[in-house]
């Protein structure tokens, strides 16, 4: 009787996140229901939000390069070596390697990631990285690929591979972030080399084929009742002897110098490459994933210091609710330490 009563109480919410980003087939039973997949619900969210951002970035294409432009619409993807000028480059990395102030781990799998929230008092200490942020070529490029006139959630990430006991990295499989084009970045502070969990994705991977069309709507019919936690949670995996079968090619993977950047649509698939030792990879790292199902590409007043203050608010929270006996907060406070030093124990 609970379930029944709990199911009617839901059932309008759930409805209503149709409309939203909401992706998760296991926590959302209509968004999970098969059924309405089979009438078409989840091809129909996938085709409507695609469609929405190709309009969206056609306003938007004023603030990229054309070259940039027919790269990223032909590839998902635009890779630029040498981002930024020696100079400039060193100051980052130097700034960065020194800083010292909070910052929070969670390890998945055999894999730790670091993560540094740039508040405000966070980029007063990183000039060289707030001077990035601040680019036309930074902002055109996170814009454009994210079809938003808005900012990204920005931290300064390390990925530390094989640096504590676990099963392997789940971020290693062959994914798409969520059902909608989505946008993420990578200026890189550390040479990545091609044995050390490189970042992989599927040239042309972003556009929605017939074919894609009709493998989201195959797992959206068996995502709720998956094996797979992340299939129940909307980030469909997918096996590399599959993408033939999509007209796709095999990943691309970008084991690169120090000072590329890479802006991708992570509709498209992705992963991190494996690593076959362990390996420390550094990096700005820029997220953005807007409400799928807006026209517009604009009004959306977030700023840089203000979504960094956002994710510390929200690890606070944790912490907080950690302290009630509620639940564990999995992102772990470290002091004293700098993006680049190795495991904490």
């Amino acid at each position: 009787m609970f379930s029944e009563m709990r199911r009617a109480a839901m059932t309008p919410v759930w409805i209503a996140q149709v409309a939203t980003g909401t992706k998760s087939f296991e926590r959302n039973a209509v968004i999970g229901s098969r059924r309405l997949n089979e009438w078409g619900l989840h091809a129909s969210r996938v085709r409507l939000a695609c469609r929405l951002a190709q309009a969206r970035r056609r306003k938007l294409a004023g603030l990229v390069s054309e070259e940039d432009r027919k790269a990223f619409d032909r590839d998902g993807f635009v890779l630029r070596p040498n981002f930024l000028p020696d100079e400039r480059f060193a100051a980052l990395v130097a700034q960065v390697r020194a800083y010292r102030g909070p910052l929070r781990e969670i390890s998945e799998g055999d894999t730790i990631m670091r993560k540094i929230a740039l508040d405000g008092r966070a980029l007063a200490a990183l000039p060289a990285l707030a001077a990035v942020l601040q680019s036309r070529e930074w902002r055109g490029l996170i814009r454009y690929a994210g079809s938003r006139d808005a900012e990204p959630v920005v931290w300064v990430q390390s990925i530390l591979r094989h640096a504590c006991a676990g099963p392997a990295d789940p971020q290693t499989f062959l994914h798409a972030d969520t059902f909608h084009p989505t946008v993420k970045a990578w200026l890189f502070l550390t040479d990545v080399a091609e044995d050390a969990g490189p970042f992989t994705y599927v040239p042309g991977s972003h556009r929605l084929t017939v074919q894609r069309l009709g493998w989201e709507r195959r797992m959206s019919l068996s995502a709720r009742h998956s094996p797979n936690a992340e299939d129940r949670q909307g980030s469909f995996r997918i096996d590399p002897a599959e993408l033939a079968s999509l007209g796709l090619p095999q990943p691309r993977v970008f084991a690169v110098p120090a000072n590329t950047l890479i802006v991708a649509d992570t509709f498209g698939f992705h992963a991190r490459g494996p690593s076959d030792r362990p390996s420390l990879r550094v990096e700005v790292w820029a997220y953005g994933r807007r409400s799928p199902f807006m026209p517009w590409a604009a009004l959306v007043p977030w700023t840089t210091s203000a979504l960094g203050r956002r994710s510390i608010w929200s690890w606070n929270f944790g912490d907080a609710l950690e302290r009630a006996g509620l639940e564990k907060n999995r992102w772990r406070a470290r002091a004293g330490v700098s993006a680049f030093d190795p495991p904490s124990g």
